[in-house]
């Protein structure tokens, strides 16, 4: 959840009250809530399936994390003011245009997208240029060295395999009990009750396929459940994380979404071979060098901590 992206367009999270106080006060200079609620909802509406116990919970560490992130930014802000640190005009449209060119979208396009969030384009300018300007105090003030030479890269490499493997696919079979938008909770009930069945026959050695076939309302029961392959980030969050937790072969625990109950069987996995070292050189010497760049930035960061008076509101 650290560093500087560009930009969040997202408002507050709706579950907030409205109300704007201080969240915390650094160097008497204070974090509004909503700032907090700003940058958390995006967090906030991922966890929005998991049960009451477990989202006040997760909600607690999402609102901790963004608040540690904003008082971060808020001691580099600090630090670019008394070195004289600034944004020139050019830079931030230079950014925008950028930005416009990945998007392949006009002036119009990029207007329209913030209207819909509530956002003027000056609004905008003035969160890139203050962006930037946390990119600028970072690198003026945080120094990394080069690796010394191919066999610091290479220990680098053996170290972080798993980031320089093939693309890996899995294959899902998929069972769905449905829950309708308006089912009571004794309706609830009986739904996870048959699910409950389902999964206990399907321990004891009924057929996934054929307890999919009967049982399923997802459009994938006429293939008995078999959802194809799919690529990493291509399912619903929570659904690809229990699935990356199976070995091939095995059955998930029952698992809740907005949909209803879910049970999936991890059918197949494919890809995930390493990739030579020298096809993969320039990109290990760049992860390389933005570890060694987050290791000197966590530094700095405690640094200027140690020196600053923090307090922390709510």
């Amino acid at each position: 959840m650290g560093g500087w992206i560009f930009l969040n367009l997202l408002g507050p999270f709706h579950s907030f009250a409205v109300v704007d106080r201080i969240a915390a006060i650094v160097n008497q200079e204070i974090i509004t809530l909503s700032e907090v609620e700003g940058r958390a909802r995006p967090f906030l509406e991922q966890i929005l399936t998991e049960d009451r116990a477990e989202r006040r919970s997760k909600t607690q560490e999402v609102i901790r994390k963004v608040l540690e992130v904003l008082i971060e930014e808020k001691l580099i802000d600090q630090e670019a003011k008394k070195a004289g640190i600034k944004v020139t005009s050019k830079e931030v449209d230079s950014v925008i245009e950028d930005i416009k060119r990945q998007h392949q979208a006009s002036q119009e396009d990029l207007e329209k997208a913030l209207a819909r969030d509530g956002l003027t384009f000056e609004t905008y300018r003035k969160e890139i240029e203050k962006q930037l300007l946390r990119t600028k105090i970072v690198s003026w003030a945080v120094k990394v060295e080069p690796p010394k030479g191919e066999k610091e890269l290479r220990e680098f490499y053996q170290r972080n395999i798993d980031r320089y493997r093939t693309e890996e696919m899995f294959r899902p079979g998929h069972i769905l009990f449905y829950i309708p938008k308006d089912a009571s909770s004794e309706e609830v009930g009986r739904i996870r009750k048959k699910c409950e069945e389902v999964l206990e026959r399907i321990k004891k050695g009924e057929d996934f396929g054929q307890m999919a076939l009967l049982y399923s309302d997802d459009g994938s029961a006429k293939d008995r459940g078999d959802m194809g392959f799919f690529k990493r980030g291509e399912l619903l969050p929570l659904l690809e994380r229990e699935i990356l937790k199976l070995e091939v072969g095995e059955v998930s625990r029952i698992i809740r979404t907005e949909m209803g109950f879910h049970l999936i069987k991890l059918m197949d996995r494919k890809g995930g071979e390493p990739i030579p070292f020298e096809e993969v050189k320039e990109k290990v010497k760049t992860d390389y060098l933005n570890q060694e760049m987050e290791k000197a930035l966590k530094q700095y960061l405690k640094s200027l901590k140690e020196k600053s008076i923090i307090e922390i509101k709510i």
